[in-house]
């Protein structure tokens, strides 16, 4: 019907606002912070309510099928079966993912579903849309790789297709982290805090927890920040002046590791792309308070790795008012990285030997499925090992409590600011006129072109960033494009073909200036982008 949705796919940014206001109360929006909100713009919900005002009515209810995740998809190639993983019905559909593996009788014909939810929302023919069968990872699907796909392939008929899920998911698994107490952090640009639990309890400032995940009989919770590893990367190449040889991690590191905890009075916010948990604010930004002439460098990669664990420990807690305790924390990093986060949150540090969780996660469902071993907790016994512990200081434990109160203070007091900043940052006149800046319709005449990057915007929102940029007289955008094969890094922000399209159709006034580091440009001016 139409090119897939990536996940990071935000225009039903409009859409989750105002299925939070129609749909209040409901049940199943409970996981979404006790039903305080906000819904992911990257969640089904969301997208589907997107798509069918996107495309009409008339095509939307006479035309779609099936609406279904990417990998549903690709399973469906495969075996020639539209089945649907609980893992992601529990986690990103808002599902009951023990429910909706039972099987359907015809008094309760959809189990699990948010029935209610769909119809005040005005989409109730979803339910009929979505795959109707559900499988939980390590699920055998149908009768393994059809014919069809086993000759494009190149492989044996009947070849086992497991069923999966998310990867941030499917690296709880492969992390070992499926019983309850145990957290595990998925780190790389942003931080996402995910706790093992039996009941699914929730609370403000928790999304979770999810009935039915990472496996059945299980729940987890979840909470986040959006930059962590992103803002050490800006650090770094601040103090480098943009020469990546110039000093590495290591060194940054040894120099802050000879300064003292709370790095001498200076205390900074990580929050430079906004809050997520446990408090949900968009517009929060980063901060340094407390500078002075004697902080160095060491100071601030220190005071900066430190924002991290500490907004790290901000989400414990808030899972932990919510009845989610956890014991310990899987987390791979740098020794000072991993102290750092054992002594700020007060819980040992659990190192696995295979840092590709998301791989490793799959091999253990692939282990279940073909029989190697009797479950997921068995065969993550036998395949998931430790490499090492780091456990809290308690001398250093005592002073990150006392850094974590005035870091809290700090966040608490700056919020305001902040939304004022973002004020300041949409004013147009504020930033001066189009001359003032320098500012050229073209490239060719010297003058300077300023192209405001939208990594560094409010995702949920881009068509509102845009426009928050022509309003301040910007005529260039800068975007990203990364295949993820030329550049194979966690780190590396990137948009999509279609997310660069739908900026395009956003407005016809501003030039996207589209910087692609990929293997074969060809075929991403092949899908359109050419015409930006």
């Amino acid at each position: 019907m139409r090119p897939a949705l990536l996940w990071m796919d935000a225009r039903s940014a409009k859409q989750v606002k105002e299925i939070m206001e129609a749909a209040e109360g409901d049940d199943a929006l409970k996981v979404n912070c006790d039903g305080e909100g906000p819904i992911s713009a990257e969640w089904m919900v969301g997208k589907s309510a997107w798509l069918k005002e996107d495309m009409g009515e008339k095509i939307w209810n006479e035309d779609v099928e099936a609406v279904c995740e990417y990998q549903d998809y690709i399973n469906y190639r495969l075996t020639g079966r539209l089945v649907a993983s609980s893992l992601n019905a529990s986690v990103r559909w808002h599902w009951d993912g023990e429910k909706c593996l039972e099987v359907p009788t015809e008094d309760n014909p959809y189990p699990g579903r948010p029935l209610s939810l769909y119809a005040k929302i005005g989409i109730p023919e979803l339910v009929e849309k979505l795959p109707h069968t559900v499988i939980p990872p390590a699920g055998i699907i149908g009768d393994g790789l059809s014919k069809k796909a086993a000759e494009e392939l190149g492989l044996r008929p009947g070849l086992i297709v497991a069923q999966g899920g998310p990867d941030a998911f499917i690296g709880m698994i492969g992390l070992g982290c499926i019983e309850p107490g145990q957290m595990c952090l998925i780190t790389g640009s942003s931080h996402l805090h995910c706790v093992v639990a039996n009941e699914p309890q929730t609370a403000p400032g928790v999304w979770g927890a999810y009935r039915g995940a990472p496996i059945p009989g299980r729940c987890f919770a979840e909470g986040g920040q959006s930059s962590t590893g992103s803002i050490l990367r800006w650090a770094r190449k601040l103090f480098t002046c943009g020469d990546d040889d110039a000093i590495s991690y290591k060194t940054l590191d040894e120099e802050a590791a000879a300064i003292p905890p709370g790095s001498e009075g200076l205390i900074a916010l990580e929050t430079f792309q906004g809050s997520r948990t446990p408090v949900t604010d968009p517009l929060a930004r980063g901060g340094l308070a407390g500078l002075t002439l004697k902080h160095s460098r060491a100071h601030i990669w220190r005071a900066l790795m430190e924002s991290v664990c500490l907004g790290t420990r901000a989400s414990i807690d808030a899972l932990s008012a919510a009845g989610h305790s956890c014991d310990e924390i899987v987390l791979a990093g740098s020794p000072l990285w991993l102290q750092m986060h054992a002594d700020a949150t007060g819980r040992p540090v659990v190192v696995c030997e295979n840092s590709d969780a998301p791989l490793l996660g799959c091999a253990v469902l692939a282990s279940v499925a073909c029989g190697v071993h009797r479950d997921v907790a068995t065969a993550v016994g036998e395949m998931v090992r430790t490499a090492r512990r780091v456990e809290p200081n308690g001398e250093m434990v005592d002073k990150y409590t006392e850094v974590y109160s005035v870091y809290r203070k700090l966040s608490s007091s700056l919020r305001g600011v902040s939304s004022a900043i973002s004020e300041l940052r949409g004013g147009g006149s504020s930033f001066g006129s189009q001359q003032e800046f320098g500012v050229s319709d073209s490239a060719d005449d010297g003058d300077v072109i300023i192209s405001p990057s939208l990594l560094a915007s409010d995702w949920s929102n881009i068509k509102g960033e845009i426009q928050r940029c022509m309003e301040a007289k910007a005529k260039w955008i800068h975007v990203d494009v990364f295949d993820g094969v030329f550049l194979n890094s966690p780190l590396a922000f990137t948009f999509g073909p279609q997310m660069v399209q739908a900026m395009r159709r956003c407005s016809d006034d501003i030039i996207l200036d589209v910087h692609m580091c990929v293997v074969d440009p060809r075929r991403f001016v092949g899908e359109g982008m050419i015409s930006i």
